[in-house]
């Protein structure tokens, strides 16, 4: 049995347009302000009641004062519902985030990865911090233009630039040069067959890592070799890399762009009867701490929850609290060099990429 189609939102305007009157008196009739005749104030409340009409909880709270809670939402896979605090990047980025916001005296409140058409906007929030934003991402235009504070991607706060009071703040890395560093070490690792595991997703991690990658294989003359997942979750990543260790000439070397279990992944490689360095050179984009004690220790990707987490929570606190601070802080992601990426005799040691920082 389908569930039954929920009810579109009621908005203020609607209520105008079945009145006739402007969306001023409107709000001027619910709040009980503005020099209105009795008539009109009432018509105007009978009439929102009748369609269903719900104040917005975060203008309303907003114009009473600050409630002292920030969002964090994920925004990958948006499609459907899940829960992504089970992987480990956002677990770390939720933790941190949530340890810096109460430094500063905020709660963190974590938004749904899906819903019903803005239905964020119900939630008392003084600022978002919004993760992996899809392109045109409603959530990061819906906030602004309710007048709360964003940080996010600079993409996504280009995309709603027009119509919206305020641009937010922004926190970024620079996906390409992140991924060309590890192309570079694979390929000075002897690689030539470099297969990379991405979600099918408009989030601008994934994009423009896709876009370093492909681009890097055109400079060379290569074939790009992706394998998109249909959506997160361990498993999914596991039978991708199936997929591509069953191929006629499989790869030897493999980057995932996607969090994964390096225990799992291990296992899986060794069930394929794959070894790993000497049959396939592994790179993953992980927070995983188990995979720098797996056997061998695997190469890793790390784009700095914790970091990233704190420079967020700093640029909402301070515009909320009024003050200027820093408009966006730019990221280099860590690339930590393991055995699971290394021939014997052909190791390079590359030095961990630093954050950086860009004011407004």
């Amino acid at each position: 049995m389908s569930q039954p189609e929920r009810t579109a939102r009621v908005r203020l305007v609607d209520v105008a347009r079945a009145v006739g009157v402007s969306k001023t008196t409107v709000s001027d009739a619910l709040n009980g302000t503005g020099r209105l005749p009795a008539a009109t104030r009432e018509r105007v409340q009978r009439v929102a009641r009748s369609l269903g009409y719900r104040p917005n909880a975060t203008a309303r709270l907003l114009r009473r004062g600050h409630t002292r809670l920030l969002g964090l939402a994920a925004r990958e896979h948006v499609e459907t519902p899940w829960v992504y605090a089970d992987l480990a990047y956002f677990s770390q980025l939720v933790i941190a985030t949530t340890q810096v916001a109460l430094s500063h005296g905020y709660g963190v409140v974590l938004l749904p990865t899906s819903g019903p058409e803005d239905c964020w906007l119900d939630m008392p929030l003084d600022g978002v911090f919004v993760v992996d934003p899809v392109a045109g991402d409603p959530m990061v235009g819906d906030f602004l233009a309710a007048g709360v504070p964003v940080v996010s991607d600079r993409r996504a706060l280009a995309e709603v630039t027009n119509g919206v009071r305020e641009v937010g703040r922004w926190v970024d890395f620079d996906y390409d040069g992140a991924v060309r560093q590890v192309l570079d070490h694979l390929e000075d690792a002897g690689a030539e067959r470099i297969a990379v595991v991405a979600a099918a997703a408009t989030a601008c991690f994934h994009q423009q890592s896709v876009g370093a990658y492909q681009d890097w294989c055109a400079e060379r003359d290569r074939e790009p070799w992706i394998v998109y997942l249909p959506g997160p979750g361990v498993q999914q990543t596991l039978d991708a890399v199936r997929e591509l260790l069953a191929a006629p000439v499989p790869p030897d070397a493999l980057f995932t762009l996607v969090e994964v279990s390096s225990p799992l992944l291990l296992d899986t490689i060794r069930r394929l009867g794959r070894s790993i360095p000497d049959d396939l050179l592994l790179v993953c984009t992980t927070e995983d701490p188990a995979a720098a004690y797996t056997d061998p220790p695997i190469s890793t990707l790390s784009f700095l929850p914790g970091e990233t987490a704190h420079a967020a929570v700093e640029l909402l606190v301070d515009r909320i609290e009024g003050r200027e601070g820093d408009h966006g802080r730019l990221f280099s992601a860590d690339f930590q060099i393991r055995a699971s990426s290394a021939f014997p005799g052909r190791r390079r040691t590359l030095r961990p990429a630093v954050s950086t920082l860009t004011p407004g």
